[in-house]
């Protein structure tokens, strides 16, 4: 079995408020134990953003790396020595590296995001001519790095739907510079939430369930739906387009795929996918 070049005794955390219902350390030591890093931890740390900077600094030099879940995401960017050109381009960072000098942010939610829409199949029906347009519901942190997945599997027209126009300013701005043509969609749209559902490759629900039931039949009319809701599952926006003979994916899948590249950064080597998806979903 290779060997990761940080040697035999190695730790890592995720940092966030509340954590004690975190699934990252049984999908982290599953990788570590199926690679033979039999010597190395995860653990969770409970950590709001104004003490990540003081946690971060003080780890011990066996600490590799850094998973950030909420609320921090935006403290671990800050505070990074280094920031990937993706992790700048959304303003978050779920992933801190130990580098020469310091840590390295990234965001692999991208990775995540990329990886639901692929078991979809969006990028594959994208490539053999289908539309390359989706709806994202929900204007807040999450929809940042899913605009990003979204251009990386070929969607060239988002719409972005919000309570209000303001509050969706930073994710069009976005589309923006990713040469996306971005556009604002209401909650309230009735028959136009539901063309464009109807018209999308894709419809991706950033928000909190009870938000996503209130125009659960509006996006039931896509063929394809991630919910990044996971517990508890099904949510109702689940059933409802599973119903209405859609596909729907939900936000274990984006965990899993965050979490294989937040691996490979720590370790160095190739993600053992299928034991961790084991860890996660015993049933896969």
């Amino acid at each position: 079995m290779s060997r990761s070049p940080y040697g035999d005794h190695r730790r890592a955390a995720v940092l966030g408020s509340p954590i004690g219902h975190s699934r990252s350390p049984a999908v982290h030591l599953a990788a570590y134990r199926a690679l033979g890093l039999d010597g190395w931890t995860y653990d969770r740390i409970e950590c709001t953003a104004d003490r990540l900077p003081g946690i971060v600094s003080d780890a011990a030099p066996e600490f590799v790396g850094f998973s950030v879940t909420m609320p921090n995401k935006l403290a671990a960017l800050e505070f990074a020595t280094e920031r990937t050109e993706r992790a700048t381009l959304v303003g978050s960072a779920n992933t801190l590296v130990r580098i020469d000098g310091g840590w390295r942010a990234d965001c692999t939610d991208i990775d995540g995001m990329t990886g639901a829409l692929t078991e979809l199949g969006v990028d594959t029906d994208i490539a053999a001519g289908g539309a390359p347009q989706a709806v994202v519901i929900g204007a807040g942190g999450t929809a940042l790095p899913t605009v990003m997945a979204l251009a990386e599997v070929g969607v060239a027209t988002i719409s972005i739907v919000a309570r209000d126009a303001g509050r969706a300013a930073a994710v069009l701005e976005l589309c923006e510079r990713l040469d996306l043509d971005g556009g604002f969609v209401s909650f309230d749209a009735g028959a136009e939430l539901e063309r464009r559902c109807r018209d999308a490759s894709v419809v991706v629900s950033t928000v909190p369930a009870p938000a996503a039931e209130t125009i659960a039949p509006a996006i039931a009319q896509a063929r394809r739906v991630v919910d990044v809701i996971y517990d508890p599952w099904p949510t109702p926006l689940a059933q409802t387009v599973s119903a209405a003979g859609g596909t729907v994916v939900g936000g274990l899948v984006m965990l899993l795929n965050q979490a294989f590249r937040q691996v490979e950064l720590f370790t160095g080597l190739p993600a053992p996918r299928e034991a961790m998806t084991k860890a996660l979903i015993p049933d896969a």
